[in-house]
């Protein structure tokens, strides 16, 4: 069979026995296709048969396979995807969680589909993913990358925060408020979509940046193009603790005063889906959107 992948790395939810099923298939799957499969270090040891030297961690996965399956919810998705974007590696998603967005296949029916997948029939994104900086006194503190989305917010429920915005150094507007969401085109139907801010297509070269719970009647979200750099400058007089998060997973510390700095990243997300994707019908079925009313 002709294929453009050779080497297969799995990624799993961890301690979840439907995960464990379908790694169990996936695996036997492409064993007897004849491929080399490792697997990562933290659902390794669920696998049968599998060689020690099949166990990685996501790094090396990263380092060794053209192809990587992640099994799970859109959170292990993103996970994966925050740190194989610094490699060339393919990632398509089996959906063991609930809505699903990045994980297209179905984990009970994945073999037909992967199967076109593997032999080159599918459908190729690049992904752009967003840099997130924290400086203090110009000094860099801390760093990450995020898929979906960077959230400043304090540490308490319902606290106001003050801040200023600005875009490529131009000043953009000052704000009391919860926090704000800077979110890619992926993550624009996830947390940003349920504070109101836009769907932005895939394709698009855009970010938004979507207010949260803003003590004012007149601030809207905005897009912008990608290729901008946005800063958010703290107020020093804010008292909470505050923090910025990175698809809800990874947190970096602030200190009043502190600036955010969020840009695209270099690298990007390949990431793969079956030949019959299509975003549109990802959203009808996902959000209940777009369906005719007669």
């Amino acid at each position: 069979m002709s294929t453009p992948f050779k080497t297969i790395g799995l990624i799993g939810k961890p301690n979840h026995d439907g995960a464990a099923l379908t790694l169990q298939r996936l695996y036997t799957f492409l064993q007897a296709l004849g491929y080399e499969v490792f697997v990562e270090q933290r659902v390794g040891r669920q696998i049968a048969d599998l060689p020690d030297s099949h166990i990685l961690d996501v790094v090396a996965l990263g380092e060794r396979c053209d192809l990587a399956v992640v099994v799970g919810g859109d959170g292990n998705m993103l996970g994966a995807a925050r740190v194989l974007a610094r490699f060339d590696v393919a990632v398509i998603g089996v959906n063991r969680g609930n809505l699903g967005f990045l994980t297209d296949l179905d984990p009970d029916d994945f073999e037909a589909e992967l199967e076109q997948v593997l032999s080159g029939k599918f459908v190729e994104e690049q992904r752009f993913l967003l840099e997130v900086e924290v400086f203090r006194h110009a000094e860099l503190k801390s760093a990450n990358l995020a898929v979906n989305e960077a959230v400043l917010h304090a540490d308490k429920v319902a606290h106001m925060i003050e801040f200023e915005a600005f875009i490529d150094e131009q000043f953009v507007f000052s704000q009391r408020s919860d926090g704000l969401i800077v979110t890619t085109p992926t993550g624009s139907t996830a947390y940003s979509l349920s504070g109101g801010g836009p769907i932005l297509t895939p394709e698009l070269n855009a970010m938004a940046l979507v207010p949260m719970f803003p003590h004012t009647l007149s601030s809207r979200p905005l897009v912008v193009d990608a290729s901008k750099q946005v800063k958010l400058k703290l107020s020093p007089e804010n008292t909470a603790s505050l923090q910025v998060s990175c698809d809800s997973h990874v947190v970096l510390a602030l200190l009043p005063g502190d600036e955010v700095v969020v840009k695209k990243a270099e690298k990007k997300l390949r990431l793969i889906h079956p030949d019959s994707y299509s975003y549109y019908n990802v959203l009808r079925q996902k959000l209940n959107w777009g369906s005719r009313l007669y």
